[in-house]
């Protein structure tokens, strides 16, 4: 076997022969064929600052989700949308029949023009009577009279500008809007149905926000504890992460943490964390499941080496080096995180000892 190290990693070239077996016992004139010497590459493990993670699965969840419900009684007029639609925010989505509330507003306005006229009126009356009073020509209950009308015709007008104010609150309320951009889900009541009779809300549907997403997952007391520093998570600063679909790879993809519940709960040992994570391309629904990565502290100094250089028997995972005295063994080693192309290696290597790597 020929041994050689990588020029790109630095390492010292090793040659090792094999020496070749050329006959048998009592049988020289029938020489053995000799195989061809493999040839590998060995290298020191790379010593690099790594970061540890804690791996979790979790849900997606919409970042907002809303039950459009019918605020005032009456008939559903029209339905504006397709079920499934992207809508943005003050599209109209549902309107309630219109002229019941439409004539209550005008009632109420005629109420105001009303009560204003008489508001004028007891003005007017009030300072007359004052100034007959300085000619001693009205008594001071006639005074006192039309002050209290007056007064009384000022509350009228505050109480008819409320009634116009609780009118046209509900007749805005027949038009059901968006509140954000969002996806709709089904319609729950088809047009020419009652709705919101009796003071209940009733449904109309549901819209969510999914251009940005939770996704939700708990962290046992366990792992709580290994962050060394709990209160990171915990803390208002977000925290980024690294998360990846059922179907991917690794953790291509990236996020915040940013919520986590104020207690762990008993009967669990859990406690809820929350990232988001961007949908701008609307590609995730929420439910799904998702693998998390939370960053929890920098390990400096750790030896890492290829993936192709671990492999795995029925005693675990192994690497092979080669020895002071060039000979090849198996070592047995406990692997860490990814890093890039690489693994850690928890155990079982040194800085110095030589790792077969290729061949």
């Amino acid at each position: 076997m020929r041994l050689r190290t990588s020029t790109h990693k630095s390492t010292t070239v090793i040659a090792l022969w094999l020496a070749a077996v050329l006959g048998s016992f009592g049988c020289r004139s029938h020489p053995v064929a000799t195989e061809p010497i493999p040839e590998v590459t060995v290298a020191h493990p790379s010593v690099r600052n790594v970061t540890d993670y804690l791996t979790f699965t979790g849900n997606t969840a919409a970042s907002d989700s809303v039950k459009l419900v019918a605020r005032v009684e009456g008939y559903l007029d029209q339905q504006h949308f397709v079920d499934g639609a992207r809508v943005k925010k003050g599209d109209t989505l549902f309107t309630i029949q219109q002229q019941p509330y439409r004539a209550q507003l005008q009632q109420a306005q005629a109420q105001l023009a009303a009560q204003r006229a008489s508001l004028w009126h007891a003005q007017t009356e009030f300072k007359r009577y004052g100034h007959l009073l300085q000619q001693d020509a009205a008594t001071q209950t006639e005074v006192d009279h039309w002050r209290f009308e007056k007064e009384a015709a000022e509350a009228g007008v505050k109480s008819a500008e409320a009634q116009v104010s609780i009118a046209q609150l509900n007749l805005s309320y027949t038009v059901v809007k968006a509140p954000f951009d969002g996806r709709l889900g089904r319609h729950l009541v088809d047009p020419g149905n009652v709705v919101g009779s009796g003071g209940e809300l009733t449904a109309l549907a549901w819209i969510d926000r999914l251009d940005t997403l939770y996704v939700y997952f708990t962290i046992s007391e366990r792992d709580l504890l290994r962050l060394g520093r709990p209160q990171r998570p915990l803390s208002n600063q977000a925290v980024p992460i690294d998360y990846g679909l059922m179907n991917e790879q690794g953790f291509p993809h990236n996020g915040l943490l940013n919520f986590a519940s104020l207690t762990v709960q008993p009967t669990t040992g859990t406690l809820q964390l929350r990232a988001t994570i961007p949908n701008a391309e609307l590609r995730l629904l929420p439910g799904l499941f998702v693998r998390v990565r939370v960053p929890t502290a920098e390990r400096r100094g750790a030896l890492i080496v290829p993936g192709d250089a671990v492999s795995f028997d029925q005693q675990g995972e192994y690497v092979l080096i080669v020895d002071s005295e060039n000979r090849v063994k198996r070592r047995g080693v406990n692997t860490g995180a990814q890093v890039g192309e690489g693994v850690v290696i928890e155990e079982g290597l040194k800085p110095d000892d030589w790792v077969v790597v290729e061949g």
